[in-house]
């Protein structure tokens, strides 16, 4: 089994997962064989909340040219929408 830390890459901070951290949902870019299961056990280890919901989604790579060059893709990777319980946080989506 793959150590939490393999599991969640890092967290995905934008505009919405922003807004969506202040409801309690939280973005994290995770392992592309991770599962539902496997998401939400390496959370509650890492961070110490209680998961309530794993959301899971494939983010296709964009197409991308450099100057005359053919094209090329970026690479594709997994997002993971976490529901935490109400009153809980986690630290690393705080903004100062």
């Amino acid at each position: 089994m793959k150590s939490p830390y393999e599991i969640i890459l890092h967290p995905v901070i934008t505009e919405r997962s922003t807004d969506n951290a202040r409801m309690g949902r939280y973005t994290f870019a995770v392992a592309s064989d991770a599962n539902k299961l496997d998401i939400k056990q390496a959370v509650e280890t890492i961070y110490r909340v209680k998961v309530l919901k794993v959301n899971v989604m494939n983010v296709r790579g964009r197409r991308r040219r450099l100057g005359r060059m053919p094209v090329g893709e970026t690479a594709g990777w997994k997002k993971a929408v976490v529901t935490v319980q109400p009153g809980q946080r986690i630290e690393a989506f705080e903004v100062t």
